[in-house]
């Protein structure tokens, strides 16, 4: 295949390449500055031309306060890129458009629903997240009315060396500032990069993937035995909860999503026969320590 990556320059779409390359596909990255980078290069203005497959993994971090002026960002990012691309593929004659689009979402679609496990049929939940993640979702649907197989891969908390999440936890807890995050009793729907790159393939590559897919470890922990398995990879103790109202006071609305529970299991993935390279959390942080 010939597989377009909008984001291709951030952490996932780094993985999405490399995976490609390894498994014998082409990519053509897409970007706001596409100029005097390796490999096929191009912006949405160029056109998605030639491309069997489209991975849209656009969207501005929202590990930031959430102020308006970030909401906006969040918004433009995510909905805003995705109406965009729709709007291409539209204009383009329908035997030159991709075959199926993978267009990303985040587990926040579930809304925060403490222990009860969420799978792909679950419904929506409420929230800020929740409602930006729908709408996100639903500016994607058009496509499918125009002979696009369209996947939603809705994403949890990604873990890999070059990853945001990982960096700041690493350094607190090598510090021995780490522990728990208000009570610590909500679900992290952890998952490896390369398993979230892994189940993009995986979904490009079987036509009966539909609809909702969700990116996370089928071993979800609490927040409690996150922190727990981290501070023993490291050897550090884990003696610093932060109550939820400092973490509302430092982070504002970005609290929210760190105190919010999402025991999602990877129900599509796991009944199609899709193996998960990384299903501990112990190994996954050895790995990441080597």
């Amino acid at each position: 295949m010939k597989v377009g990556v909008i984001g291709a320059s951030g952490l996932v779409g780094e993985a999405v390449r490399e995976l490609l390359d390894a498994c014998g596909h082409q990519w053509v990255g897409f970007s706001r500055s596409p100029a005097g980078r390796e490999g096929e290069w191009r912006s949405l203005d160029d056109g998605l031309q030639g491309l069997d497959a489209i991975v849209n993994l656009a969207g501005e971090s929202i590990a930031q306060r959430w102020n308006e002026g970030n909401k906006q960002r969040f918004h433009q990012s995510r909905v805003g890129v995705t109406s965009q691309l729709v709007e291409t593929i539209a204009k383009m004659p329908s035997e030159a458009r991709p075959q199926v689009l993978l267009n990303a979402s985040a587990v926040g679609y579930y809304g925060d629903q403490g222990e009860q496990i969420l799978t792909e049929s679950s419904p929506l939940g409420t929230g800020y997240l929740a409602e930006l993640c729908e709408e996100w979702e639903r500016v994607a649907t058009p496509v499918q009315e125009l002979g696009v197989r369209l996947v939603f891969g809705r994403i949890g908390v990604v873990l890999g060396a070059k990853s945001d999440a990982w960096t700041r936890m690493k350094t607190a807890f090598s510090l021995g500032a780490g522990g728990r995050l208000g009570t610590g009793k909500q679900y992290w729907p952890w998952v490896h990069v390369r398993d979230v790159a892994g189940g993009i393939l995986f979904a490009l590559e079987n036509e009966s993937i539909v609809g909702p897919l969700n990116l996370v470890s089928p071993a979800p922990v609490t927040n409690s035995d996150f922190t727990q398995a981290l501070g023993n990879a490291l050897h550090r103790p884990t003696l610093f909860p932060v109550p939820a109202f400092g973490l509302h006071l430092v982070l504002g609305g970005f609290a929210e999503a760190l105190l919010a529970s999402y025991r999602v299991e990877p129900k599509a993935l796991l009944d199609a026969d899709y193996d998960f390279e990384f299903d501990s959390l112990s190994e996954t942080f050895e790995g990441l320590l080597q």
